[in-house]
């Protein structure tokens, strides 16, 4: 896990987004065991404090669980994933929408060029 993070967002929700991504990905299985606070704060290069406030977070969107004297884990539920995929996606199409009107594109040149993108017209050439 790289230790960059963006200025102007507070480092525990960057950290929290990244976790959520790599439980996205499969990265972190359901169920696992997330790294202590002390190690993720090694591992990352923030304070333990700022990890335990990410994962405070997370513990309040059901993302993960603590358990006490055993630490914390991705939860194990199945529907909470699939509420953490389909909000990202949301989040990303937003953004990418709201890009593409801020430089003139329309709704239907936006979609065309999604729909080239996907068909392989768009994607850069090896």
């Amino acid at each position: 896990m790289s230790d960059l993070f963006r200025s102007g967002e507070p480092i525990y929700l960057q950290l929290a987004e990244r976790i959520k991504r790599q439980i996205t990905r499969g990265e972190l299985q359901l169920g696992e065991k997330l790294p202590s606070i002390r190690d993720m704060g090694i591992a990352v290069n923030v304070n333990p404090n700022t990890v335990q406030r990410t994962y405070r977070e997370l513990e309040g969107l059901k993302i993960i669980e603590s358990k006490r004297g055993q630490g914390s884990f991705v939860t194990d539920d199945e529907h909470v994933l699939q509420s953490i995929r389909e909000q990202m996606k949301k989040e990303a199409i937003s953004r990418f929408v709201q890009g593409m009107r801020e430089i003139g594109y329309s709704d239907d040149e936006i979609q065309a060029g999604i729909e080239s993108y996907l068909a392989g017209k768009g994607a850069p050439e090896q």
